[in-house]
């Protein structure tokens, strides 16, 4: 029997390639084709899971049902958030995350909530020791959770079959294994297969299932990019090693919407919820200290208030060093080059430094207001006031414009104690007055910085 050709996979797209090329010719990307065993798997389903999908037939769009999708609530409200209110029955969902971030310590704290629903925990990282001892320090009950420790993707769906579980757990998608293929755990023909198959037994049985996924250096998902197009949702848990602050946000959710985000805590018996991320993201900030400033920016429903720092210095070298974190870099030299060319303030000889307190990403544009701020009161060795918050976005001749939700944002920006905020002088709608806070509108930078910083 003639031995069949290997074939080569994108890690990046997941497409299929008779030979090798330093260029996906699908998406693009260079240096991501693996070679791969072209065999042809057997069904990774018991028969009772493939003669339920084989009668699925043809029907016209009327005959559809139109109910909504069934939920149910995880009893964990951040996470329920970024679901868009709980979780749906015969979803799959891929949570995304550095290793030790904390992604099965949730997962394990899940199953304790899912009170009266049946669990299946199934690990491929930890014996079944290891999960008690972990699951003890959580103080997660075992009365409705059943643990397969098991890699075997053929072993899996028996047992979730015998077992007939609501809800069922896979830690991690990466060791699980398909001995009908000759590749090895974490592969891309090994991720796909396994992932399809538990996405067939989730449609087949309406069994909501929750996959863990490691991210490669990149901060994608490790193995194919197809498998983030085969789940309906993809959750990223994320969080600097140095804090004990962690953020979930959903990169797709086909049940609910992908701008909200959840915020917990690690503590040494698990993760908390964090119900109030405003406070915390701004406790501890200094008074009356030149280069810092804060904004509000629109998670979803949710207004944060983060703080942003900035920090500029005479440059010894003959470039400038430019160093961002937590704003887009390219959107950082943006601001910086607007300040210099319409607010007048030379930062081209100077080492610049922008940090988001808390480990947050902002990608509102409402804080760039914040960042000039910031800047320009590192630049001129003068605080802003402690009581001020700013909000608008940037444009390249320097003027200030509105943003989305503005009213819910100054309210935020009230309940936290703030006296006054930085507004753009020209809004898309009227706006509510808000009890204790005065609004300083200004029409570009250089106005903004005068009431800020010149005038606090």
């Amino acid at each position: 029997m003639k031995a069949s050709k290997p074939v080569f996979f994108c890690t990046q797209c997941g497409n299929e390639s008779a030979k090798w090329s330093g260029q996906c010719v699908y998406c693009g990307a260079w240096n991501t084709l693996v070679e791969a065993p072209a065999d042809k798997p057997r069904s990774s389903l018991p028969a009772g899971e493939k003669s339920a999908l084989s009668k699925n037939r043809v029907k016209s769009l009327d005959q559809l049902d139109g109910r909504d999708e069934l939920r149910f609530s995880t009893r964990i409200p951040e996470l329920d958030r970024v679901l868009g209110g709980g979780a749906v029955r015969g979803s799959i969902t891929l949570v995304g995350g550095a290793p030790g971030i904390g992604k099965s310590t949730l997962l394990l704290q899940l199953c304790g909530t899912l009170g009266g629903q049946r669990v299946l925990y199934v690990t491929g990282e930890e014996s079944e020791r290891q999960l008690k001892m972990r699951a003890a320090r959580l103080q997660v009950r075992g009365e409705n959770l059943y643990v397969l420790a098991e890699t075997d993707i053929h072993a899996t769906a028996k047992a979730a079959e015998e077992l007939e579980p609501d809800v069922m757990i896979v830690d991690s998608i990466q060791t699980m294994v398909n001995p009908d293929l000759d590749a090895a755990p974490g592969s891309i023909s090994q991720v796909k297969d396994c992932t399809m198959a538990l996405l067939r037994l989730s449609k087949a049985r309406g069994l909501t299932v929750f996959v863990v996924g490691h991210i490669n250096k990149d901060g994608a998902i490790a193995g194919p990019k197809v498998l983030e197009h085969m789940v309906d949702c993809v959750l990223y848990f994320e969080g600097e090693r140095g804090t004990s602050y962690r953020v979930i946000r959903a990169a797709k959710n086909r049940f609910g919407s992908v701008s909200e985000i959840g915020v917990f805590e690690m503590l040494e018996r698990g993760l908390r919820e964090v119900e109030n991320p405003s406070e915390l993201l701004l406790s501890g900030r200094p008074e009356n200290a030149p280069g810092t400033c804060v904004t509000c920016v629109m998670e979803g429903s949710r207004p944060i208030l983060a703080e942003v720092q900035a920090l500029i210095t005479p440059s010894s070298f003959q470039a400038a060093r430019r160093t961002s974190n937590g704003i887009d870099y390219n959107r950082a030299m943006l601001l910086l080059a607007v300040l210099e060319k319409r607010g007048g303030f030379p930062v081209s000889k100077c080492d610049a430094y922008i940090n988001v307190i808390g480990g947050l990403t902002l990608d509102d544009p409402a804080a760039d207001l914040a960042a000039v701020l910031a800047i320009a009161s590192s630049g001129l060795d003068k605080p802003v006031g402690s009581d001020l918050a700013a909000v608008g976005e940037v444009g390249l001749t320097g003027e200030l414009r509105s943003v989305t939700e503005l009213n819910q944002r100054l309210s935020e920006i009230s309940r936290l104690g703030f006296k006054r905020c930085v507004v753009p002088k020209h809004l898309r709608y009227a706006l509510r007055p808000v009890p204790g806070l005065s609004l300083l509108r200004a029409e570009n930078i250089g106005e903004a910085i005068q009431a800020a910083i010149q005038n606090p």
